[in-house]
């Protein structure tokens, strides 16, 4: 691959790195490495268990160093093809990309915002390390990405997550020192791209690497506006050269005195097994004025968005229909901290921070793609419910399960969107499993489980 990397590029490592330059140039010809993230809030659970064992021996998993729950993958097993990943017992993630949530460090119980969250392998992440507590918006301004992150919160059964489609001056203006930790995988120039995906080779250029640095410099003015005194930022990139990564750091950090760079990393892809990343992370200290970082975001501030939809504050009535239901179906499952919230005919569970400040008002004027755990649809006085709710919801929680192996002709059916028998005892909603792991709901009736798994997740 290296004939094709655009000469100003081999120009720009080579000055950058030296005597390293021919080995990272090197690099390039080389198979990438293929990786995935086991998801702890799945694997952790006692009957699931198993799966994350299984899923070893399947994959043929080796460990990444830098992430704990993060594994190389053989990629002739294809994981993504395989029941676990419907079940959200993993994510397919690069494995380089996995180190920016390790040094965040998030912790249960914080707010914490993921900025440029698309498709969801950080977001995901986040939300395994917080165990369930806390807020966590998950933001995305353009459409289509948003929809795809919003599926994969749905499908690794995320129940704290908020998905916005906002842009970062309209998060600025309502959420000003709001959040304990902030997470800016910045939007750039790809270069850790090349590998993997050939149109970005074509797509680069010096003057886009420019242009790049100061969209990263804007959106890091609203995330500064909006992270509390004492808080962390972490910033990161996919992409190798300075003026997006150090020069970018070293802007920010002269606008800004109230911030300190507790640490910085590089993974490279001629010394590690991955694509390569690079990582800042810095301190908001607890005193001090942030009234340049402020200023600077509220002169580049645009238009508010609308809101797709109108929500407002869920009735007496609607968590009666809910509660009703889980009574019947999932006796033993308890929501978090939070308040219900209606979107039409949607009841969502909206996650609600320990220290307050934040409801269904906070969402007043942005897009939402998804405002908290969707819980199901209020229809004529009748609850059904949400594909998120089978997901969120532990299989010991539901008054039935059917559980099969992943070669079970029963899964393949269900998966298909097919009819499977039911076993005795099993009536009205329950929920259909893999391993233990739910992939959905199912309507037992006459000896039969009725599929309801969304048409749009269903294998062809």
């Amino acid at each position: 691959m290296q004939h094709q990397l655009p000469s100003d590029y081999i120009t720009q490592m080579q000055k950058m790195l030296g005597e390293q330059a021919e080995p990272f140039l090197g690099s390039f010809p080389l198979p990438r490495a293929a990786g995935l993230r086991i998801h702890s809030l799945k694997a952790s659970q006692e009957e699931a268990a198993g799966a994350a064992i299984s899923a070893h021996q399947l994959f043929g998993l080796t460990p990444v160093p830098w992430c704990s729950q993060g594994y190389y993958y053989n990629e002739e097993t294809r994981p993504g093809k395989h029941p676990y990943h419907a079940a959200g017992l993993y994510y397919i993630q690069e494995p380089s990309a996995m180190s920016a949530v390790e040094l965040m460090n998030p912790q249960p119980g914080e707010t914490i915002l993921d900025l440029a969250a698309a498709p969801g392998g950080k977001t995901t992440q986040i939300a395994a390390k917080m165990q369930g507590q806390g807020l966590l918006i998950a933001n995305e301004i353009h459409p289509a990405r948003a929809k795809i992150l919003s599926e994969n919160v749905e499908r690794l059964g995320i129940r704290n997550a908020v998905v916005t489609q906002a842009g970062p001056d309209e998060l600025s203006a309502r959420f000003q020192s709001f959040f304990d930790r902030i997470l800016l995988d910045a939007p750039c120039s790809g270069e850790g791209m090349f590998r993997k995906d050939p149109d970005a080779i074509s797509q680069w250029s010096l003057a886009h690497t420019e242009l790049c640095a100061t969209r990263q410099a804007d959106i890091l003015e609203h995330a500064a506006i909006m992270l509390k005194p004492g808080g962390t930022l972490t910033y990161s990139t996919c992409t190798f050269n300075r003026i997006e990564n150090e020069e970018c750091m070293e802007r920010f950090l002269q606008l800004h005195p109230e911030f300190t760079l507790e640490h910085t990393e590089r993974l490279w892809p001629h010394e590690v097994k991955g694509e390569g990343h690079f990582v800042a992370v810095l301190h908001k200290q607890s005193s001090g004025s942030d009234s340049s970082g402020e200023s600077a975001a509220s002169q580049r501030s645009g238009k508010r968005r609308k809101a797709s939809g109108k929500s407002s504050s869920a009735g007496l009535a609607d968590m009666e229909l809910f509660q009703a239901f889980c009574t019947q179906t999932l006796p033993r499952f308890e929501l978090g901290s939070g308040e219900p919230l209606r979107f039409g005919e949607a009841l969502y569970w909206l996650p609600i921070p320990r220290e307050g400040g934040f409801g269904a008002a906070s969402l007043d004027g942005l897009r939402i793609m998804r405002p908290g755990l969707h819980l199901g649809q209020i229809r004529k006085g009748r609850f059904e419910p949400a594909h998120a709710l089978a997901m969120s919801a532990p299989a010991p929680k539901a008054v039935w399960m059917q559980s099969y192996s992943p070669e079970a002709d029963e899964i393949k059916a269900y998966l298909h969107g097919e009819t499977i028998a039911a076993h005795d005892g099993s009536a009205g909603w329950g929920l259909v499993a893999v391993d233990g792991l739910p992939l959905g709901w199912g309507k037992a009736s006459g000896g039969q489980v009725k599929n309801h798994l969304p048409k749009g997740l269903r294998w062809l």
